[in-house]
């Protein structure tokens, strides 16, 4: 039921059972919020989306309060505008005054609302809390100093990804968000998926940087640099430099790694058409050999640490296959180097990717061999963009160019694993090759592309009628994981994700205040799988002379010791 409300001496139409921040969204007024997180039940802790409702004493939160018919709202009263001044100099009184050193200087919203309300000086002073960094974690840094109290992070990685390793901790002017106790990230039980970062409104939580190390490698003449990028970089990375969201440009991002000092730039998608490559025969091996099902997919660290610490359990169900960064920096370290007589004690590998928990997994001992990693450094998007600034690199400027060969052809379906259930329609589409000889007639799985968290799909492929199902969050995956230990038996292969939607969302990713710039990459994915000439894994020109020459065939010996690994259960200190 429709009805009007006075906002501002100006009539709108308000919607039963909305609150008064979602009608005014919904009519193009834009009111300031901390702690708020769409699609959540709001709290109206942070006070900052504060209005002034006739009749109503105190100032109410938007958020939080349900429309009322013909109520009467001023939300940038004198009133209001000194209430959430006040709220943001209360905030500063007890914040580090270093914006100019801050990770988020620039991209900060506690900043922004300072500049919005005039915020010129301290007008609160006292003793301030005093905090330590805590750089334990592999992939995420946490600085309590810089930290609000806004509870964005503790509400994401409880309600949104399933996690549940943040906290308030403490009462009064003393409580923080921390992991359990407040002790150190690396003893949590956090899975380095990086939504906290995404979710943080301040610089409290950030990614650790490799980019120090790899500046000071593409500077020694005796390194030999060589740079993959995930296949999501490319719809994502434009953001980053100004550029319409969503808009392709690998051959911009060649040209622009190339004049930063790389030796060789290579694409991940062809990582990820071999990742296809293992995974279809594993699942095939699977069903010819009436093997245990559900197999999990393994392409995702976030999810792979999860399993490893709350359900070990599931480790015989998971792949065995390597992540493709990992696939691919095996393949350099064993193919190129040999290939083109390059010492591997002098190869630095450096990958560009979505997501913070790559970091993790390029430390892991099984992506180590004879102490040579697969992986050496990990960049997420935001880091790349900055080592692309640091280096003067005009993006804009560049002519397109092609990745370095032997690495320089990709399929569509590589592209695919950077929307949730990606990596699933592109299994079907090779995995129906395998099993019946012939191409899959319709290679669009329209019951995979949905935004939703659970995905699911029925098919007969050859004389198999398989179950495919695509989770994005460990939360939704635990609800699966539940119903299959309850008897459930009619799925196949499960493809999970950490982060909603998948990697176009990761924890690496440029950090936007709207959903525009997610959607814009999404259907960027999509409209490249239309048009691209190569369509399924199995037919990359690249990947089958890769296989000819050097691998042999999907799990073959050689396969198995390069691209295969194994996981175990990792103790959990808190």
């Amino acid at each position: 039921m429709n009805f009007p409300i006075e906002v501002n001496n100006k009539t709108i139409v308000a919607r039963r059972g909305e609150t008064i921040l979602e009608a005014l969204e919904r009519n193009g007024i834009k009111v300031p919020t901390l702690c708020h997180m769409q699609g959540l039940y709001p709290t109206g802790s942070c006070r900052m989306c504060v209005v002034e409702v006739e009749g109503k004493h105190n100032l109410i939160t938007a958020c939080s309060y349900p429309v009322e018919e013909w109520m009467k709202i001023r939300t940038h009263s004198p009133r209001v505008v000194n209430a959430r001044k006040t709220n943001v100099e209360l905030l500063l009184s007890n914040h580090p005054d270093d914006c100019l050193y801050c990770e988020r200087n620039g991209n900060c919203e506690l900043q922004n609302f300072a500049e919005q309300l005039n915020v010129r000086e301290r007008r609160f002073t006292g003793k301030k809390n005093k905090y330590k960094t805590d750089p334990s974690g592999s992939s995420i840094v946490r600085d309590p100093a810089k930290c609000i109290l806004c509870g964005r992070c503790v509400r994401t990685c409880e309600e949104i990804i399933g996690a549940a390793t943040l906290g308030f901790i403490g009462r009064g002017n003393t409580t923080i968000i921390g992991p359990a106790f407040n002790k150190q990230l690396n003893l949590s039980s956090c899975i380095t998926c990086g939504q906290c970062i995404m979710a943080c409104p301040t610089g409290a939580l950030h990614e650790k940087r490799h980019s120090s190390d790899l500046q000071s490698a593409l500077h020694n003449k005796d390194i030999h640099v060589v740079m993959q990028y995930s296949p999501t970089i490319a719809v994502s990375l434009a953001e980053e430099f100004g550029l319409k969201a969503g808009k392709e440009i690998n051959g911009l991002l060649n040209a622009a790694l190339r004049k930063t000092g790389f030796d060789k730039v290579f694409d991940s998608t062809f990582g990820a058409d071999i990742y296809i490559m293992e995974l279809a025969a594993e699942l095939e091996h699977r069903l010819k050999n009436s093997l245990t099902f559900p197999m999990f997919s393994s392409d995702c660290p976030a999810w792979i640490k999860y399993v490893e610490q709350w359900h070990p359990e599931l480790i015989p169900d998971i792949s065995t296959c390597k992540s493709p960064q990992q696939m691919l920096g095996a393949i350099i370290s064993e193919y190129y180097t040999k290939t083109y007589h390059i010492n591997i004690d002098n190869l630095y590998t450096v990958s560009a990717m979505p997501c913070t928990a790559k970091k993790f997994e390029a430390q892991r001992e099984q992506m180590t061999h004879k102490g040579i990693s697969d992986v050496d450094a990990v960049l997420t998007t935001r880091e790349l963009a900055q080592f692309i600034r640091l280096n003067g690199i005009d993006i804009h400027q560049g002519e397109p160019e092609l990745a370095d060969f032997p690495f320089h052809i990709r399929s569509s379906a590589g592209k695919l694993f950077s929307v949730s259930g990606g990596v699933t329609e592109a299994l079907i589409r090779t995995l129906h090759f395998r099993l019946t000889g012939k191409e899959l007639q319709q290679l669009r799985i329209t019951e995979l592309r949905s935004n939703k968290d659970y995905k699911e799909v029925k098919l007969k492929i050859g004389e198999f009628k398989l179950g495919f199902a695509a989770v994005s969050t460990v939360k939704q995956a635990a609800v699966l994981i539940e119903e299959i230990r309850n008897g459930r038996n009619d799925l196949h292969f499960i493809e999970v994700m950490a982060c909603p939607i998948g990697c176009v969302n990761g924890g690496g990713q440029p950090i936007v205040d709207d959903q525009t710039a997610l959607k814009a990459r999404i259907k960027a994915v999509y409209d490249l799988d239309e048009k691209e000439p190569i369509r399924v894994a199995h037919k990359n020109p690249a990947v089958i002379e890769l296989y000819k020459e050097f691998l042999g065939e999907p799990l073959g010996e050689l396969s198995m010791k390069l691209l295969h690994t194994s996981y175990k259960k990792r103790d959990v200190s808190l």
